[in-house]
């Protein structure tokens, strides 16, 4: 059986099949998880992505992971926050699902996400958690290992928390 596990650092230093790039639809490299993934990977990586571009809402694409100690990169572009009436969590749930089914179809067993949508996109960090981590724990005897990776601390922490949470009501013998 998979496990869900929440890590606190930085996603470009994760040693998984595959690390999961919250992009833009173009691909190109942007700031945050984006930007340090792309600097990370080196300069093939937005070559690579020029080569699979674009990537509508809700899609994903997968590339090499070039420098990174990841063997992929699966880019997904999560939804902007528009207050919730636009569609935006089933089009975050989409995100998280559509890298999954691309790590499913190159038989990847351990994969690492960032908090898809909750920087520059403005998706309410204590909103989109749960669905975040929802599609994990249900996808997860597909896989070995699935990582949320927080890079700050407050992350880290509604992540973790909501994790306990889940798992000890779902602990039934």
């Amino acid at each position: 059986m998979g496990k869900v596990e929440v890590l606190h650092g930085d996603i470009t230093k994760v040693a998984a099949d595959a690390i999961v790039n919250a992009a833009n639809e173009a691909l190109l490299p942007g700031g945050g998880v984006s930007g340090a993934i792309h600097r990370a990977a080196g300069p093939e990586l937005a070559e690579a992505c020029r080569q699979v571009a674009p990537c509508p809402t809700g899609e994903a694409r997968i590339t090499p992971g070039f420098r990174l100690p990841a063997r992929y990169v699966i880019h997904t572009v999560g939804p902007v926050w528009r207050g919730g009436g636009a569609n935006e969590a089933v089009l975050l749930e989409r995100a998280y699902r559509s890298s999954l089914a691309l790590a499913k179809e190159y038989a990847l067993r351990t994969v690492a996400f960032p908090s898809i949508s909750t920087g520059i996109y403005g998706y309410p960090l204590e909103e989109a958690a749960p669905i975040a981590l929802k599609v994990l724990l249900e996808e997860a005897d597909g896989f070995d290992a699935l990582y949320m990776v927080a890079f700050d601390e407050r992350t880290f922490q509604v992540y973790h928390s909501l994790l306990t949470k889940l798992l000890h009501g779902c602990s039934e013998g």
